[in-house]
């Protein structure tokens, strides 16, 4: 049924695309009509771009057909999280008070797919500005996770749009950021592939900052498989065959010891990070459970601070101004920011380098570190608590520490819910960290429950 065209991984709809058992146009047509059967609901996409991806879908499937390919993207559609500009569209960061600006510029990343070919659905929402963890958007709405079709869960942020639109079949793979969980988190809570690539690895201009020293571009997807071949794409790399197969064999991977999981992590959560372990033992990874030598609350509330120095500097004239209608989280966690002086925010880069170093150090002797993606699974909308931080346990400090990350799906909780397990890597190590983590990903994203 076309309708499943966009739950298939994206090298799943290159091969059929290749052996002519489907179209470029056909995915797109499926794609678009799972976002009018849903959207309304989900609130997953700011706007849909319905001609102009049809008429690409077209193009690329005409390019097919004289014979010119290319390569693996070619004629894939895509969801970009709106953060990313697009010459000629709307740029609204997630904030209302940017509903009137139109972009001048197309990201370097988005040129880069648009070259190999690939289809863009349109801009999906965000967390305003990008700065938030849950998915809440007081001013533009937050997206409905699609794994609970009866109550509003969280669907994570800050990329909330672009998991809601993969994980629903609305797109087979989006675009995000993350600069202190914002592709990981939604990737876990909607049980999706999420990869932080090395900071730097992709060009940031074109895309709206929240903190140039911590923001990454990262796709949200179905598959490991996918996450990297988008990843090779926006950097600017060659599109070639993986060099070696899904693989633990001898991998020294450290998990973290359950001392230094929270006391409000979910039981079904520690059931399936222990069962990715044994998972991992199986096939061939020698896996140790350690006490790790360094706080990851103290990292992530240093990697906050900087967000918040740095975001505030970025949008103090839409933060300062009393008038904008300003998601009031969004505001506080920003004006936290407005207080630091130089000399307070320099010492805090350098804290950071050395902790960069130590990190860099501990790791020499090790392949990846293992943690569970997120202590808790998709929460109610209506009983979160927006001051606390639960789904940043583990995933600040991966930014804040140079490292590159990958949150897989593993399992579904008693009640039917996405939990997910996260592999961190020293910085540059991306593709060494995704051959592991693609062998307990390997069945890839599910479809949500009807």
């Amino acid at each position: 049924m076309l309708a499943e065209l966009p739950f298939l991984s994206l090298a799943e709809l290159g091969r059929r695309l290749r052996a002519g058992t489907t179209t470029s146009r056909a995915i797109v047509e499926a794609c678009l009509a799972n976002i009018d059967a849903q959207d309304a609901k989900l609130h997953a996409f700011v706007e849909v771009w319905r001609d102009d991806a049809l008429r690409l879908a077209q193009a690329a499937d005409l390019e097919r057909a004289a014979g010119f390919e290319r390569g693996p993207l070619h004629g894939l559609p895509i969801a970009v999280k709106d953060l990313f500009h697009v010459a000629g569209r709307r740029t609204t960061a997630g904030s209302k008070s940017w509903l009137g600006r139109v972009s001048t510029q197309t990201a370097v990343c988005v040129e880069r797919l648009l070259a190999a070919g690939m289809v863009p659905l349109g801009k999906t929402h965000l967390v305003e500005f990008a700065y938030g963890t849950w998915g809440t958007n007081v001013p533009m709405g937050a997206p409905w996770n699609p794994w609970d079709a009866k109550v509003h869960r969280v669907a994570g942020g800050s990329s909330s749009g672009s998991a809601v639109a993969v994980a629903s079949g609305m797109a087979p793979a989006a675009l995000g950021t993350d600069t202190g969980g914002s592709v990981r988190i939604p990737a876990a809570l909607c049980g999706l592939v999420g990869l932080k690539p090395t900071y730097g690895r992709i060009p940031l201009d074109g895309v709206v900052p929240l903190s140039t020293s911590l923001d990454s571009v990262g796709p949200l997807a179905r598959t490991v498989e996918d996450a990297v071949m988008l990843v090779r794409a926006m950097a600017g790399e060659p599109l070639v065959a993986a060099e070696a197969a899904p693989s633990v064999a001898g991998a020294r991977i450290t998990a973290l010891a359950r001392e230094q999981f929270p006391d409000f992590i979910e039981p079904d959560v520690v059931a399936a990070f222990e069962a990715t372990l044994a998972r991992l033992r199986e096939q061939g990874a020698k896996v140790t459970v350690e006490t790790i030598p360094f706080d990851f609350a103290a990292l992530g509330a240093r990697n906050g601070r900087i967000i918040g120095i740095e975001g505030y500097a970025v949008h103090r004239e839409v933060i300062d101004d009393e008038r904008a209608d300003v998601d009031p989280g969004v505001r506080q966690r920003m004006l936290l920011g407005k207080m630091a002086s130089a000399v307070e925010y320099l010492a805090a880069l350098g804290q950071r380098q050395a902790a960069m170093g130590e990190f860099s150090q501990w790791m020499r002797s090790r392949d990846a570190l293992v943690t569970p993606m997120l202590p808790i699974t998709a929460r109610p909308m209506a009983e979160i608590d927006e001051s606390a931080y639960p789904l940043a346990t583990w995933s600040r400090a991966v930014n804040y520490l140079g490292a590159c990350a990958i949150s897989i799906p593993v399992a579904l909780s008693a009640t039917g819910l996405p939990i997910g397990v996260q592999f961190v890597g020293r910085g540059g190590a991306d593709e060494a960290l995704c051959r592991m983590a693609a062998v307990p990903g390997r069945d890839g994203a599910k479809r949500p429950r009807a």
